[in-house]
């Protein structure tokens, strides 16, 4: 029984290992995983961008101010003259904070009185803004004990008063659950296109569709069609639970979140078809959305920020269609941003919609005949 037993494994690993497919399953997918996990998937939270509006001009508030140039948590991107200026910076993403000290900060200090430091942080990721806040905490902390050792006194020389735009409370769900909007998008549409063509083949009823009238294009537009409709049902719903039940706030245009979510929906029908196309069981289809889809959601920006990653991964997910309309479905949700603001988001993700679906069709009309 056992000479059976092991017969039988060497020939499910002879099998395995000799065919080219099988090996690169093993090889390739882990490795891929291991690199985008091991660099893009961290909470940890690095040069974050901020700008200062320092109406002081003592030494003190230079003082407290040169904590923050010193961290290496935190990148100095701009100086400001006016508080006209901060909007503009936290709307576009510049920056993630802006530090305002008053005029007689420093003046306030030596009086006892305290210094007031006004924190402006970009809330839409509640997360990534709660990182910050401890951050700077810790900053303004170190900064009043090491001021009362010289100093003396009762009260603490600064005191943060602090400001979340767009997201006042920094509720996670109001970051989250418009992440879901792309998130299972992405998941229903791939995992239906994904199995269309391949299970056609494995069923054997692809050469079937071959001696009928339908041409290629006839066949690729019934793949596609139903998978477009099914991601768009899918994410109307999960809008839909997002305001009603969720009570998140819908702040923009539903007529631009459904442009986002028609072109985002294409370009993952464009993916869906060519993995199909390239499959030649439903288990291969399968394994190739999953092998896209993990990539995808963690370079998305969905938990972690991309600003956060190497260089070299911030450029891969110029590539992912889910970070596109990541930031179009919060930014339209917490925002209310117009469609010239989130144009930039828009054009990346007409190419990769129009590159994949040119693609996919090469691929099909090439396995037909």
């Amino acid at each position: 029984m056992f000479q059976r037993i092991y017969a039988l494994i060497l020939k499910e690993f002879l099998a395995m290992l000799l065919d080219p497919k099988s090996r690169a399953t093993i090889l390739i997918p882990p490795m891929v995983q291991l690199v985008i996990f091991g660099y893009a998937a961290t909470f940890d939270l690095n040069h974050i961008k901020y700008a200062v509006f320092n109406e002081d001009q003592g030494s003190l508030s230079r003082q407290l101010l040169s904590r923050f140039q010193g961290s290496t948590a935190f990148s100095l991107k701009t100086s400001l003259t006016s508080d006209r200026e901060i909007a503009p910076l936290l709307d576009s993403r510049e920056v993630l904070v802006v530090l305002h000290t008053g005029p007689r900060c420093s003046e306030n200090i030596l009086n006892g009185s305290g210094c007031n430091l006004q924190v402006l942080i970009d809330g839409r990721n509640s997360n990534t803004a709660m990182l910050a806040l401890n951050y700077i905490r810790d900053i303004v902390s170190g900064f009043s004990m090491d001021l009362q050792r010289e100093h003396g006194g009762n009260l603490p020389p600064a005191h943060l008063n602090v400001r979340a735009w767009f997201n006042p409370n920094l509720e996670s769900q109001w970051f989250i659950v418009p992440g879901i909007v792309a998130m299972l998008g992405l998941v229903v549409t791939l995992v239906v296109v994904c199995l269309s063509v391949a299970k056609e083949h494995e069923a054997g009823t692809f050469d079937q569709l071959l001696v009928t009238p339908l041409t290629p294009l006839d066949i690729l537009l019934g793949k596609t069609i139903p998978g477009f409709m099914v991601g768009m049902f899918e994410g109307s719903v999960i809008i839909l639970l997002a305001v009603v039940w969720f009570r998140v706030p819908l702040n923009g245009s539903l007529l631009i979140l459904y442009a986002g979510l028609a072109i985002y929906c294409l370009s993952a029908v464009g993916v869906g078809l060519m993995i199909s196309s390239m499959s030649t069981t439903q288990q291969q289809a399968l394994l190739g959305g999953f092998i896209f889809l993990v990539p995808a959601v963690t370079l998305s920006g969905f938990a972690t920020p991309i600003d956060n990653m190497p260089p070299f991964m911030q450029y891969i997910t110029l590539l992912d269609p889910m970070r596109y309309f990541l930031i179009i479905v919060r930014r339209v949700f917490l925002e209310g941003a117009g469609f010239e603001l989130l144009w930039p988001q828009f054009w990346p993700m007409m190419i990769i919609a129009g590159v994949t679906l040119t693609v996919s069709a090469w691929f099909f009309r090439h396995k037909m005949y």
